[in-house]
């Protein structure tokens, strides 16, 4: 039997064929969302768009979008692979300690296809299964700042040697506080993270007053610490921290804080008590808001670390292992200086215009 379209069926067959090809559209077309280049949170859950050919990505996860050093490192980041002519995706936790955010970007640049990642671990144990996942699939992994435990979860870290930061402030405050009994308030990071550790405990150790592992993520203290709290290295929380040290024992003359927006909080629970000529306030980041704080007499001393050299160290690293495999290892130590404009003797350190200069680094 022959079978013959009618016109009503040719026209009821073509109307057909197009839903078809409308609904095979918008599914491609919904199939993956974009991820961050340059300036959001972390990428979407639904993922990043995957390379296009012969395109080198490299991915940059920090702790947080807020904190002012994080904010350094990511500008040195893309100005580097904008001078590589590579592309950068970034991404971060909601805060200091969120490390499901960072898996989340971990996971999404690992679809995008990035040939290496740099991150600053929130929570450095927590991250190691991840990061193995990543480096499973043939992809660098570099951590910036902070190292990871144990280090060699990942395959290279370049950062400021912590435990040394913490180690200059600790000295400082010894000499400068001279005889005057030590009553000191630490307001520290969140609990175990490698970093925090690595400067509360150097800096106690500087000060002499205790001994420690310079890689363990467990604080050390001493008779002398009458107030620990965590900040998260947030203002807002280094404030409140204070206030409660301040009203657990108004005897404070000393106070070491795990970054500058912690100390900025410090210092301003410490004026509105009327004690900032009283309170000697240690620091560690030598930013450039922060070497203003030494200028201003509200900071005494800070550790100044290179988050800008961090980045674009970082970047290279990646390039050059996506162009002819080479792979970074071990340990770099991006350098730290102690800044200061009350210089004290045996304590090596620069004055706040080299602070200023230098502050975040250059690439």
């Amino acid at each position: 039997m022959v079978h013959r379209f009618t016109p009503r069926r040719s026209a009821r067959l073509v109307s057909l064929i197009c839903v078809v090809l409308v609904v095979l559209l918008l599914a491609a077309c919904g199939s993956a969302a974009p991820a961050s280049t340059g300036g959001s949170a972390a990428p979407t859950a639904a993922g990043a768009a995957p390379a296009a050919s012969g395109e080198i990505i490299v991915g940059l996860i920090t702790k947080t979008e807020t904190n002012p050093f994080f904010v350094k490192m990511k500008e040195g980041a893309q100005a580097k692979a904008d001078e590589l002519k590579v592309k950068l995706l970034t991404g971060s936790g909601a805060k200091d300690g969120d490390n499901e955010g960072q898996v989340t970007a971990l996971e999404n640049m690992i679809n995008a296809g990035a040939k290496g990642i740099l991150i600053t671990p929130s929570d450095t144990k927590a991250i190691v299964p991840s990061i193995k996942k990543a480096r499973d699939k043939g992809v660098l992994v570099i951590a910036l700042d902070t190292a990871t435990e144990p280090q060699d979860a990942v395959d290279a870290l370049f950062a400021t040697n912590n435990f040394n930061a913490g180690l200059l402030i600790g000295q400082w405050a010894k000499a400068a506080m001279g005889d005057k009994k030590p009553v000191i308030a630490t307001l520290d990071l969140a609990p175990g993270i490698t970093v925090g550790a690595q400067r509360h405990n150097g800096f106690l150790q500087g000060y002499g007053l205790a001994k420690a592992d310079p890689n363990s993520s467990d604080l050390v203290n001493s008779a002398e610490v009458v107030c620990s709290q965590d900040t998260h290295g947030d203002q807002t929380e280094g404030q409140t921290a204070m206030e409660n040290c301040l009203s657990k024992n108004p005897d404070i003359n000393l106070v070491y804080t795990i970054n500058e927006p912690a100390a900025f909080g410090a210092y301003q629970a410490i004026k509105a008590a009327g004690k900032e000529k009283n309170i000697t306030i240690v620091s560690v980041d030598g930013g450039c808001r922060g070497v203003q704080g030494v200028v201003d007499g509200q900071i005494a001393a800070t550790s100044q670390q290179y988050p800008l050299k961090m980045a674009s160290m970082g970047v290279q690293a990646v390039v050059d292992f996506a162009k002819n495999g080479t792979k970074a290892s071990g340990y770099t130590d991006t350098g730290v200086t102690l800044i200061t404009d009350k210089a004290q003797t045996g304590v090596d350190s620069k004055d706040s215009k080299f602070g200023t200069a230098n502050c975040w680094g250059t690439k």
